[in-house]
Parts: C-alpha cells; sequence; structure tokens
C-alpha cells in the first residue's frame, strides 16, 4: 500500500506476518526487499511492516531535498501507524534507517514501544568531521545524477566497509545489486542531500532522555560501528548491545538467523503495554 505524507510524498508500505507490529526502515540505498531474509524469520511471531524511504524503492523522490530531512520523515511515519491503525510499535532501523528511527523516537516516544538499532550512528558530533561528510555527500549526490545508477552501485559496492559480504553467496549479492540498481538517482541524491549523516546534527545528548527499551546490534567486523554501539548503549537509560560474530555492517544480510534471534528474544522480554501494543 502507498500513505499520503503531504507535500508530494508517497511512502511505500509492505505488510506481513502475525503478531505484534514491528516496523522496519532499512538503510541508504535499501528498499522494504532488503528485509526478505530477516522477515521471513521475525514473521512467525510479529506483523512486520517495511516502510521505503524517500527516494527509495517504491515510494517516491520529492525534487525538494528538504522534504528528505529525517525530522520531517519523523512526522511521515507516524502518518503511516495512523494509516494502518496502530498505535504503539516496535521500530527496527538499519543504518540510516537507525537514524531515522531515533529520530522518529525522540520526536514521537508515545508512539514507540520498543527500538532495535542496527549498525547505526547517533550523528557526527564533532563540526570539523560533520563538515567534511556533509561535502563529500553532497559530491556523491552530484555523481549518483551525472553518473548514472549502474557506475555509482559499482562504485558503492568496492567500499572498504562492504568487503565482508564478499563471502556471501552470488544469489544473495546479485539480489542486493538488483535491488539498489532499481533506486532512482534523484531520489538518492536528494536522500543525501537531505538526509545524509553530513547533514543532520547528532543526537548522541538526547539519548539520556528516551525511555523506550533498545536493542544495539552491531557486526564484530565492522569496528567503527561496535564503539558507536558501546557508546550509545551507555548514553541510552535501557539498552542492551549484542555484537553479532562475522558479521560487517549489514547484519541482517551476513548473518540474518543471528539477528532475528536477538531482536526475537529482545521483544520477548518487553512487556505488554496493554491495548495500544497490538
Amino acid at each position: 500500500m502507498d500513505v499520503d505524507a503531504g507535500d508530494g510524498l508517497l511512502l511505500h508500505v509492505d505488510k506481513a506476518g502475525e503478531g505484534p507490529p514491528l516496523l522496519l526502515l532499512h538503510g541508504f540505498t535499501g528498499a522494504v526487499a532488503s528485509w526478505a531474509t530477516l522477515r521471513a524469520a521475525l514473521d512467525v511471531a510479529h506483523t512486520t511492516i517495511a516502510v521505503d524511504l524517500p527516494g527509495h524503492g517504491r515510494s517516491s523522490s520529492p525534487s525538494d531535498a528538504m522534504r528528505y530531512a529525517l525530522t520531517r520523515f519523523a512526522d511521515d511515519i507516524v502518518r503511516v501507524l495512523d494509516a494502518l491503525e496502530l498505535e504503539r510499535v516496535a521500530l527496527l532501523g538499519y543504518s540510516m534507517g537507525g537514524r531515522a528511527a531515533l529520530r522518529v523516537t525522540l520526536a514521537h516516544p508515545d508512539r514507540v514501544a520498543a527500538l532495535v538499532l542496527e549498525s547505526t550512528s547517533p550523528g557526527i558530533g564533532d563540526p570539523a568531521r560533520r563538515s567534511e561528510r556533509l561535502a563529500a555527500d553532497l559530491a556523491l549526490a552530484r555523481s549518483i545524477e551525472r553518473d548514472g545508477m549502474d557506475t555509482f552501485v559499482a562504485q558503492w559496492e568496492e567500499m572498504p566497509m562492504w568487503a565482508s559480504q564478499r563471502r556471501l553467496p552470488d544469489a544473495v549479492l546479485d539480489a542486493q545489486r538488483m535491488q539498489r540498481r532499481a533506486s532512482d538517482a534523484v531520489g538518492l541524491a536528494n536522500s543525501l542531500r537531505g538526509a545524509g549523516a553530513g547533514v543532520v546534527e547528532s543526537v548522541m545528548h538526547r539519548l539520556a532522555g528516551l525511555r523506550v527499551p533498545a536493542l544495539v546490534v552491531v557486526g564484530a567486523l565492522d569496528e567503527p560501528y561496535v564503539a558507536l554501539g558501546r557508546s550509545m548503549q551507555q548514553a541510552l537509560p535501557d539498552a542492551r548491545l549484542t555484537v553479532v560474530p562475522e558479521a560487517g555492517h549489514a547484519v541482517h544480510l551476513e548473518r540474518p538467523d543471528d539477528l532475528a534471534d536477538a531482536v526475537l528474544e529482545f521483544l520477548g522480554g518487553v512487556p505488554s503495554v496493554g491495548e495500544r501494543w497490538r
């Protein structure tokens, strides 16, 4: 189904499974299809609701880059929940989707029963590093529009952070490549301009105010995010950290069964919140 979030944005939403609702937010270059293997394991216990972020998958690609801002997206997710008649959900976000999940939870804590952050950063706190990242993101956005998706995807997949994925079966990598190539170049470029890591401010200083049970998941081979994960787990009032062995940045792709086990165990321990947890 598609949900009209207003101002030219239609969000594609896919719902499956049975049980308490768990909403999934993918990372940059991802889509609903990115969660296929993980959802097969989660759908036995949860209704999974996967959303294509603005400019990704089957969601629309507005021309205004500010329409992609994560603060705007936090309100968009509330519109999705209202359309599905869901008052409260568990929320799982990966990488950029994790940054989005944090903004949703900070802006609308009453709509989030539990939070799972996979390979997520709260944002770049150092102004100089953030300025450097912004310049890099803007340059990448221009190159995506100039060179097209095939060139971008080929270069993106050669980045060192994806090295651990090279041992995955060809069929898995081919499916991911096809999904990425199907993305809209303008949508991805504007996603970087409006929601890239160089654009958004760090929310690390706000994590202490979150009273939502949280699970922070990182891959053991993704050393920068292991350090970030430990810092976030310590900053959050009610959080645990799971480090998945033999996994890099995309734990849901590299070790989906391990991630599913960790998520199901965690959510199984979240107490019922009455009629709102439905």
